[in-house]
């Protein structure tokens, strides 16, 4: 049987380049708030748009701003389409590149919610 376009490819090792940055375990669901206000799922068009959370995956030498494991919220729609990889260790993950001049906040923990980004 072949294989899906869109499969996992398995990844011994990834970098960036220059001062990119590469992220990982941004959440695109609908999210509640502590108030129970539910936040609607991203549709593209304008329902759910907001920064998103995302953990610093991958970083090039010339990055200076932020660090690997470092959580950042980036300006909506400023990131690109998600390229699946399995590391060696059998996980999948989604990573992708965000725009160095939307990076909003910076955290060394990964934030509890995203109310900040309303």
């Amino acid at each position: 049987m072949a294989k899906a376009a869109f499969e996992a490819k398995k990844i011994d090792k990834l970098r960036a380049l220059n001062a990119h940055v590469l992220v990982t375990d941004m959440h695109f669901g609908e999210r509640k708030l502590g108030s129970g206000i539910i936040m609607l799922n991203d549709d593209g068009k304008g329902e759910g748009i907001r920064p998103r959370w995302a953990k610093v995956f991958a970083i090039g030498p010339e990055q200076q701003d932020v660090r690997v494991g470092q959580w950042i919220l980036v300006a909506h729609g400023r990131w690109t389409r998600g390229v699946k990889i399995e590391e060696p260790s059998g996980n999948e993950l989604t990573i992708r590149r965000v725009d160095n001049n939307d990076v909003l906040l910076l955290s060394d923990e990964q934030p509890q919610d995203d109310t900040l980004a309303v």
